[in-house]
């Protein structure tokens, strides 16, 4: 995203920036309250896989990457090195993702439900942070 963003520059950045919060709110909030909901789902059977469909996959995607195309836009009026920032944040986030899947199968394991429900509200809490950061907050 920060290099879809740096490419895409100044022309797209009016548009995008004008509504990042709200896509980001929108769609954080569907993961979240999904989250939240299959948390009291009382089918003990059910896999702790997360679903990996392509439709679910795109929509966090786009949900936790709205800020990094931003960023990319703001390294193209910085003029920095595209390709070593691209490099640095997905070696970071690669990292960062990994740890975080470990650690998530260990308290996923433990927790079940707690821990699906502690995630949909973390979720839901950051896109109302996002909202907040850019209508109210200003």
């Amino acid at each position: 995203m920060p290099l879809a963003g740096f490419f895409l520059g100044v022309s797209f950045a009016d548009f995008v920036s004008s509504v990042d919060h709200w896509i980001a709110f929108i769609l954080l909030g569907i993961i979240g309250a999904n989250m939240v909901k299959d948390s009291f789902d009382k089918d003990e059977s059910c896999s702790l896989d997360p679903d990996f469909s392509f439709k679910t996959m795109l929509a966090m995607a786009v949900a936790t990457s709205i800020d990094a195309f931003a960023i990319g836009v703001t390294f193209a009026f910085l003029k920095v090195n595209i390709w070593m920032a691209v490099l640095l944040i997905g070696l970071t986030t690669g990292l960062f993702s990994g740890v975080g899947v470990y650690i998530g199968n260990i308290f996923g394991n433990r927790y079940k439900s707690k821990a699906e429900f502690a995630g949909g509200f973390i979720l839901i809490a950051m896109g109302v942070k996002i909202l907040l950061d850019h209508t109210v907050f200003v």
